[in-house]
């Protein structure tokens, strides 16, 4: 069987216009909450953090709602066009709201704009497994990945174009233009994707092929995969409200990382070994890490880079569209160096990139062209980080229950970035602004030595026909 290229880029378009959006929350709605409302850092912070907290419970809620449904449009698109309309609604209210000066109706409509996103974005990712057979996944994560990206550079141009200079600058037509690429992204999709026809159309090709469609049922393709495309975005969300996880490498029976072989191969599950738990929990300590460095970069930069090096309007898009289209661009080499050097290296570069960069960003008091190269390497460790990260997970449990484990994951993600935006905005508001780098710095750090303590989940497996097969994860 061979992917459906088209078919998959349809189906990436919801990805897409979810990214976009999450692009221009993480750094517009910061902007408006300070300059228009003058609300301190701090409690800028704990609003920031808001999505996340949401996420937590919409998003199982959701996805778990999304698998139990049945209708004539399908079992996703219902939610998916719902919460794209209500979502585009409530998002053209907090530029009005921006306008009038009318703190109280800014934030019920952003309370009711995250609300109107939770539910959708599980379904949104789910799509893409249920649409695609299970060999092919691979290569169809990859371009859902790369949509999400573009998602994200779309805004940023937007940002760059549309948002003028001065302490309160007009947002209703940067506002405008990510709506309307929500709604034209959903629309095409809705009208190209019927989703119950594909469906069966790909149980036919799967069934046509000699294999089993057993292997390629429900289960598979929806309780454990809504939490995992969406990564590769550069400084982007993924699809379960957290900065991109990332798809991961192709499957290796040869796995000495977990211990349980036998165990999996009879569908038996087993505890798991003292020795991977350990490196379980390294993991996971390393991902809160990280994501505690790069979240409170994200949430602020752009309030830094008014406030530091004094840039205008949508002068700080400059650096953000270079890591994204870094990411970008390097996704798919990462994937190919991690089948080579193993995912521990190649997230350990990664880390040590970012590190790097954020130290020398210290050092930096005016904006010069120079720290695009800075945020283009940021923008590679990151990718690497996601391309690996999750996984390395799914690896350790093997002959687990993997969906548990996969919201283990993001509940270490998640926890950061609701951590985070508090802890970085009371130092931003009660210190400095220079602490932004510095703080970035110890966490980065502190997440590369608890990585290096970690020794399992880091197959190698055999050469792939494509490049793009190293973006899937085990089913």
């Amino acid at each position: 069987m061979k992917l459906n290229y088209r078919r998959t880029f349809f189906i990436g378009l919801a990805f897409l216009s979810i990214s976009a959006f999450w692009q221009m929350y993480d750094n517009i709605i910061p902007l408006i909450l300070q300059g228009t409302f003058g609300i301190g850092e701090t409690v800028t912070g704990m609003i920031m953090a808001a999505d996340n907290v949401l996420a937590l419970f919409l998003l199982p809620l959701f996805g778990s709602l999304s698998d139990k449904v049945d209708t004539k449009a399908g079992k996703r698109m219902p939610f998916i066009v719902t919460g794209t309309i209500l979502a585009v609604i409530f998002l053209l209210l907090l530029p009005a709201a921006d306008r009038a000066v009318n703190l109280p109706l800014f934030v019920v409509s952003l309370f009711a704009l995250l609300i109107a996103m939770g539910t959708y974005r599980s379904p949104a990712v789910a799509l893409m497994p249920d649409l695609t057979p299970n060999k092919l996944r691979s290569k169809g994560n990859a371009i859902i990945n790369l949509m999400g990206a573009v998602g994200g550079v779309y805004t940023l141009i937007m940002i760059k174009l549309l948002v003028g200079g001065g302490e309160h600058p007009d947002y209703m037509p940067l506002f405008l233009s990510v709506a309307v690429l929500m709604v034209v992204s959903v629309a095409v999709l809705v009208l190209t994707i019927n989703e119950k026809k594909v469906k069966a159309k790909v149980a036919a090709e799967i069934a046509a092929s000699g294999e089993s469609v057993a292997e390629d049922g429900e289960e598979a393709g929806t309780k454990e995969r809504p939490a995992q495309s969406g990564a590769g975005n550069g400084l982007l969300k993924d699809g379960a409200g957290n900065r991109p996880a990332g798809a991961g490498l192709a499957e290796d029976k040869t796995s000495a990382g977990s211990g349980n072989s036998s165990a999996e191969a009879s569908g038996k599950k087993t505890s798991m070994p003292r020795e991977v738990k350990r490196s379980m929990i390294y993991l996971l300590a390393s991902i809160f890490l990280w994501f505690t460095a790069y979240n409170a970069v994200t949430t602020a930069f752009s309030r830094y880079t008014k406030v530091v090096w004094k840039l205008e309007g949508g002068g700080f898009a400059d650096c953000l569209m270079v890591a994204t289209v870094a990411a970008i661009i390097s996704y798919i080499p990462i994937g190919n160096i991690a089948s080579r050097i193993g995912r521990k290296k190649t997230i350990m570069g990664g880390i040590i990139l970012m590190t790097i960069c954020y130290l020398a960003a210290i050092f930096a008091n005016a904006y010069h062209p120079v720290i695009n190269i800075a945020f283009a390497a940021i923008g590679i460790g990151w990718a690497a980080i996601n391309v690996n990260s999750y996984p390395m997970i799914v690896e350790m449990s093997k002959g687990q229950d993997i969906g548990k484990f996969t919201g283990t994951y993001y509940t270490f993600s998640m926890t950061a970035q609701i951590f985070t935006p508090v802890l970085s905005g009371f130092l931003l508001e009660n210190i400095s602004y220079r602490t932004l780098f510095p703080y970035a710095f110890v966490f980065s750090a502190l997440a590369f030595i608890t990585m290096s303590q970690v020794r399992h989940g880091d197959v190698k497996p055999g050469k792939k026909k494509s490049v793009l097969e190293n973006f899937d994860v085990d089913d």
